[in-house]
């Protein structure tokens, strides 16, 4: 009987069928976009789509490149556990995706640029530049070698599925259609997945309204237990999830992702016209708001059912992460390939994610590290350059995936990754285009201080956990259970004490390590900016004579100016981009070979 407890079927049949489905059609769209654009093999073409996407794929793209396999497992077992709290980050990706929109995207967009991380050789220094990528580099190979390990993880418990036969398998598609297709093969992938990923969710809400009598039903189950109880304004940053944290914290933690990552800078820079651009972003913020809602409202759903029986006090799985996939071989084994389904929805998010990743990395290592040093390569080895570091990079984030096992719940692991790395790069990229008084020494001792303060708090955090009086936990039981394994006394893991003894504990444990993982950006980006205002005043501040004025946010960036400026569009963007490259040398930027490649750049606009 479902959500009474004990083993629940595995894959049939069908189930292998409709998952199989799904992989060969993401590796088909690959062949397809290769097969298509087999005579256009230029870098651009490969890295950037040619820049003649629109925002309609680019923004589904951009939702399901960072809306991957962690959350379609992850976040529904979030709201299981403690509520629908998670669901309040709608507001961060409206705030996120205005301020990415309307500041970050003009801007880069008009320098034409194809790593993120040139920017800060154009207002910083090259040194500069280099760190930037590295910590990006770094960052991302940990993101995915998670996003890969830990759904596999889970099905595999679950499912029966061979952990490492599908985390090879999943690394081998990615890497044949980012290899073949480039960026155009991802985003359109992207956007088949996406697709999948939403019918997985409304097959799990579907089937559960069914089994409990309705929407209405698990509305009113949710709310009895607890789970409606969102808008805490308690203001005490300790605390994991509050009002407070989420909206604040969590708008700069996703501004951190979307604003200067080059997984979602390549996106929307590969757009055929700023309008696009722009469009792509609030587009995108919508499919945010979509997947979020499907998936709280898919723990929910999960909750009504489990309301009197925890499979994890139970002993039926074994991590929270499982439960999204105990939840679907115990409600939809009965109608096969439904569970291959939310199998290949779970998956695409991995496929999507990491695609991205891997075509992201090949787009900064051959823009930041080996195009300013070989300067005379050729089409074609550009063309099998780019190819070879697809596969590259696609065996490191399989190999980073053992890593990934160390790092306890997978969703606010992931997260945390972001808030470690890109917070203190956000407000490196904050101090450049807002304050011109900032040098190269401020930005870099800035920088410098903010990641080994977030380091230090985020680690710190992973050794020792936060007590359940800052996390939260909403309580469940096991009294409605038919079927026990044998375990029905074990502690969940969010009941447990601490795993370390009380009198090993450090003082900063129950303080500075228990800072919420959220504020981990906004106390990057911001010690990062105030250092580096200190620093760079007692340095001389910047001592160019004449800055182009293409490196600073300006006023007619906005919307609600550019809609009452008289010139077109494309006048304006012109004019930008020769007032950039006529400026040139005045940045420090010498090589005739590299201005030319950057005009040709600036003339796809």
């Amino acid at each position: 009987m479902v959500g009474t407890g004990g083993p629940v079927a595995t894959f049939s049949v069908w189930d292998y069928v409709v998952f199989a489905g799904t992989i060969i059609a993401a590796a088909g769209i690959g062949l397809f976009q290769a097969i298509r654009g087999r005579k256009e093999t230029s870098s651009a073409e490969f890295l950037l789509g040619g820049r003649q996407m629109t925002a309609v794929p680019v923004a589904m793209s951009l939702t399901a490149s960072f809306m991957s396999g962690i959350t379609v497992i992850g976040t529904p077992a979030e709201a299981y556990r403690f509520g629908a709290a998670f669901w309040l980050f709608g507001f961060s990706y409206a705030i996120m995706s205005t301020i990415t929109a309307e500041i970050f995207v003009p801007l880069f967009y008009r320098l034409a640029i194809t790593s993120a991380y040139e920017y800060l050789e154009l207002r910083f220094s090259r040194p500069i530049r280099i760190i930037g990528t590295t910590m990006y580099i770094v960052q991302t190979a940990l993101y995915t070698g998670l996003v890969i390990y830990a759904p596999a993880l889970a099905l595999n418990q679950i499912t029966g599925l061979d952990l490492w036969g599908v985390l090879v398998a999943t690394g081998a598609v990615c890497i044949l259609y980012c290899t073949l297709g480039g960026l155009k093969a991802v985003i359109w992938t992207d956007v088949m997945q996406m697709v999948i990923m939403l019918a997985g969710f409304v097959a799990v809400i579907a089937r559960g309204a069914v089994l409990q009598g309705g929407l209405t039903n698990i509305w009113e189950d949710a709310r009895q237990g607890g789970r409606l109880e969102a808008f805490d304004f308690d203001p005490d940053p300790l605390k994991r999830h509050t009002f407070w944290t989420i909206v604040i914290g969590g708008s700069i933690m996703w501004t951190s992702i979307y604003s200067i990552n080059q997984s979602q800078v390549q996106r929307y820079i590969s757009c055929k016209t700023l309008g696009h651009a722009k469009m792509s972003l609030y587009v995108n913020m919508v499919g945010l708001w979509v997947t979020v809602s499907l998936a709280v409202f898919s723990g929910l759903t999960m909750y009504s059912i489990y309301k009197n029986c925890d499979p994890l006090t139970n002993g039926d799985v074994t991590t929270s992460d499982q439960l999204l996939p105990y939840l679907v071989m115990d409600i939809l084994a009965v109608f096969p390939g439904i569970p291959g389904l939310f199998v290949a929805a779970a998956y695409s998010g991995t496929l999507s994610t990491v695609s991205s990743s891997i075509n992201a990395l090949v787009a900064v290592t051959v823009e930041d590290f080996i195009l300013p040093v070989c300067k005379n390569l050729t089409q074609k080895q550009t063309t099998w350059m780019n190819m070879g570091l697809s596969v590259f990079f696609g065996a490191l984030c399989i190999g980073m995936a053992g890593v990934a096992s160390l790092m306890g719940s997978i969703l606010q692991a992931a997260l945390s990754i972001f808030g470690m790395i890109s917070g203190p790069l956000l407000g490196l990229y904050l101090l450049g285009m807002l304050f011109r008084t900032t040098n190269s020494v401020g930005g870099l001792v800035g920088m410098i201080i903010g990641l080994v303060l977030t380091l230090w708090v985020g680690i710190g955090g992973q050794i020792y956990p936060p007590t359940t009086d800052k996390t939260l936990p909403l309580p469940l039981t096991t009294v409605g259970c038919n079927y026990t394994t044998g375990q029905s006394t074990t502690i969940p893991p969010w009941l447990s004490p601490a795993p370390t003894q009380p009198d090993v504990r450090p003082a900063l444990a129950d303080s500075w390590y228990s800072l919420s993982y959220v504020y981990l950006s906004l106390l990057g980006m911001l010690t990062t900016m105030a250092s580096g205002l200190v620093v760079s005043m007692i340095t001389g501040g910047c001592k160019q004579e004449k800055m182009n004025p293409d490196l600073f946010v300006k006023k007619s960036d906005l919307i609600c100016f550019s809609w009452f400026s008289k010139p077109e569009e494309s006048e304006v963007q012109e004019k930008n981009a020769t007032d950039f490259y006529m400026g040139a040398d005045n940045l420090g930027v010498k090589d005739s070979e590299l201005m030319n490649s950057d005009v040709e750049k600036s003339t796809r606009l």
